[in-house]
């Protein structure tokens, strides 16, 4: 039985062929609509979410499955003082897979310990989100048409940002990828990310002038300072307007570049930049289901 709680559970060869599979269904959706027929998925979300939430749902009717959950801890058994481990293992009784969210760094490792059904990590804190990951390679590679030989820069909060740990991690597996890190000194991106990138002899550069790095950039990778991960209020609001992408800043990015973000935004990514070409993120948006169908279809062991 394989779960998903670090993107590097799976291999490249893996993430390959879940890209293949989600472009597959993208273009022929009709021959996947009831490859999950009679399966069910539990969504369990013990922490906020719409995209992700929704777009697990949506996949797994797409494929013909059912599926079943809650929106809120607040909504479930761990109000009155259940563990999570006890609801993992009760869930797992009426359903064949459940994709999980939770505030707590590393809660979807310890459920998948006692699961008698996949876990899928859905976002655990400020750790991991490695379904975000796989919809971000998906769509720079249905942008770009290879995952391989360019310069990304991720800017905002780096060092709260699970997707962007999730994703670096992912690209330091491929070839020729440079890394800008776009961040004030409170957010830069965690020691432990660096040190990785410096033992696989991978170069990145640190730089808190989003204007100055744009004209490298291939992909930019916005992100929203997140004001749930701060414990100071004045620092967040202090923080929060810190990097604001309008059309005034892309005046010197490359014509080709794409802009991603993982969503929900606040003010990081100004409305007027919706309507530029190179603003990818609702596409992002729509890809995240079709990636999420192929890793059910994957973790299930389900065939065409």
């Amino acid at each position: 039985m394989r779960h998903l709680i670090d993107i590097t559970d799976l291999t490249v060869e893996e993430i390959d062929q879940l890209i293949a599979t989600a472009e597959d269904i993208l273009e022929n959706p009709v021959k996947y609509q009831d490859v999950a027929a009679h399966k069910q998925l539990a969504t369990l979300f013990f922490e906020p979410s719409t995209r992700t939430r929704l777009s697990f749902e949506s996949a797994m009717l797409s494929l013909g499955g059912s599926v079943l959950g809650f929106s809120s801890a607040s909504s479930s058994s761990t109000a009155k003082g259940e563990t999570v481990t006890d609801t993992i293992r009760t869930v797992g009784n009426y359903v064949d897979i459940i994709a999980m969210r939770h505030p707590k760094e590393g809660a979807p490792y310890a459920a998948s310990l006692r699961s008698p059904v996949p876990i899928i990590n859905a976002g655990d804190g400020g750790h991991n989100h490695p379904t975000q990951t796989l919809t971000d390679l998906l769509t720079i590679h249905r942008e770009r048409g290879s995952l391989a030989n360019f310069t990304i820069g991720f800017c905002g909060d780096l060092k709260f940002g699970r997707t962007v740990h999730s994703l670096v991690n992912a690209l330091s597996r491929y070839t020729g990828i440079r890394f800008i890190f776009i961040s004030p000194e409170e957010l830069k991106m965690p020691a432990y990310i660096n040190e990785s990138l410096k033992r696989k002899g991978l170069s990145y550069e640190e730089t808190e002038s989003l204007e100055d790095a744009m004209p490298q950039l291939d992909v930019l990778y916005m992100t929203r300072v997140q004001k749930e991960r701060f414990f100071n209020e004045a620092d967040y609001i202090r923080l929060k307007d810190i990097y604001v992408l309008d059309p005034a800043k892309l005046q010197n990015a490359k014509k080709e570049m794409c802009i991603l973000h993982p969503l929900p935004r606040v003010n990081e990514i100004a409305v007027a930049v919706d309507d530029d070409p190179r603003a990818r993120y609702f596409e992002q948006v729509r890809n995240g289901k079709f990636i999420r169908m192929a890793l059910i279809m994957k973790l299930l062991d389900l065939k065409v």
